[in-house]
């Protein structure tokens, strides 16, 4: 059986790999297809379509940075209580 302790850490893992996950995923699906839509509408080969892969990695990563700190705060609030708890139970 798995550690309630343990169990938290696995959530959060867990939830920050889906947020990511989406995080990256939905910009980049959406602007290709916006891209590809230009690309055909204005006759381009893929310049709309790389532009847009291009912008959408750009707001993915400042996306994720500011996340990444929000988690990383919420882990150590988890950790420090965590470590708060044990010294209780000694």
């Amino acid at each position: 059986m798995i550690d309630p302790k343990d169990r938290k850490y696995m959530l959060l893992g867990l939830r920050i790999a889906g947020d990511f996950g989406a995080t990256i995923a939905v910009p980049v699906v959406i602007f290709v297809i916006i891209g590809q839509w230009l690309d055909g509408r204005y006759g381009h080969r893929y310049f709309f379509t790389a532009f847009g892969f291009l912008v959408s990695a750009v707001i993915s990563g400042i996306i994720i940075t500011r996340k990444a700190k929000q988690y990383g705060k919420e882990y150590q609030a988890m950790d420090t209580r965590s470590k708060k708890e044990e010294l209780k139970k000694e």
